[in-house]
């Protein structure tokens, strides 16, 4: 199969800003304790704003940007885990308030932090069959609306918020690996009628399994190239922690600097992280037509995926 063309990306926040001291008001903890276990200083929470809303703005950013025929879009394809809907699908209501095509697949995928990535070997796939140009993929999470803010192990950690990219055919590079190992233990979220549906984390579990296979998804990435390090102009990981991202880093001598973080502004926005991280960096012209990037995320299924492309 042929790669991908980014034609371009947008990103939404919630118009509330939630510090770390803000969060000691509430639950036992302060601004040294989690900046020290977590690099996160500050991160979004909806209060008028949904999952939903934040995906259509996102969505719209990007098409705005795009300057393309919107009806050339064939299918919109939404990573996510805390929609306000089991159903209908976030995708379906982006097509509705954007005014997309009826002729036109609309989905979500529940693959939590990975979401995004696997939302973009999906959308690959799909420019292969339709006989329209581009696809619409986005991470939309509103991850407030699945915390117990009594524990402070797992409320300071994330952050609501939205990012999108309109994807097209290219020849440009493209390779991608993913696993699963099936868990319901190191981290999960009851489903709909289960009872409160809170996040559960088992935070040490989830930081070993974090550095190992994003070192190993990297690698795997690189190997199915035949590239290094060197090659590389930039490397997006899921913003979860870190000092998950500064463990991998270490392990790349000499290419330190291209692990991009942008965590102590947004927290963990599960499988809106990268998308979010993609488009600052096309916000602020650091990537460019010809770079190689190596995007990877992690997360609860447990799952975790490495995509290497060329923009």
């Amino acid at each position: 199969m042929k790669g991908i063309q980014i034609i371009s990306t947008g990103r939404a926040l919630p118009k509330q800003v939630v510090t770390n001291d803000d969060l000691g008001r509430i639950v036992d903890t302060n601004d040294e304790w989690i900046t020290t276990r977590t690099g996160i200083k500050t991160r979004y929470k909806c209060e008028d704003e949904t999952c939903i809303s934040l995906a259509v703005s996102a969505a719209k950013a990007a098409i705005d940007k795009a300057h393309i025929d919107k009806s050339e879009i064939g299918a919109v394809i939404v990573a996510t885990t805390s929609s306000e809907y089991a159903f209908p699908s976030v995708a379906c209501m982006v097509q509705k308030e954007l005014g997309l095509d009826e002729e036109i697949t609309a989905f979500d995928i529940s693959s939590a932090c990975t979401g995004f990535l696997h939302a973009l070997a999906v959308g690959r796939a799909l420019l292969g069959t339709m006989n329209k140009r581009y696809v619409l993929l986005v991470g939309s999470e509103r991850m407030s609306s699945l915390l117990d803010y009594t524990d402070r192990s797992t409320c300071v950690l994330f952050g609501d918020g939205a990012g999108a990219a309109i994807i097209g055919a290219s020849d440009n590079i493209y390779y991608q690996k993913s696993w699963a190992r099936g868990n319901d233990e190191v981290l999960s979220c009851p489903g709909a009628g289960q009872g409160p549906s809170f996040l559960s984390m088992k935070g040490n579990d989830v930081f070993r399994f974090a550095v190992t296979v994003l070192k190993q998804a990297v690698d795997e990435a690189l190997k199915e190239a035949g590239m290094t390090m060197d090659d590389i102009d930039y490397c997006v990981c899921h913003q979860a922690n870190i000092r998950i991202i500064q463990h991998v880093q270490k392990q790349f001598v000499g290419n330190e600097h291209k692990f991009f973080a942008n965590i102590d502004r947004y927290g963990n926005t599960s499988a809106a992280s990268i998308p979010i991280a993609i488009d600052e960096l096309m916000e602020a012209g650091k990537l460019k037509s010809g770079m190689k990037v190596i995007c990877v995320g992690f997360g609860a299924g447990l799952t975790w995926s490495s995509v290497l492309f060329e923009l």
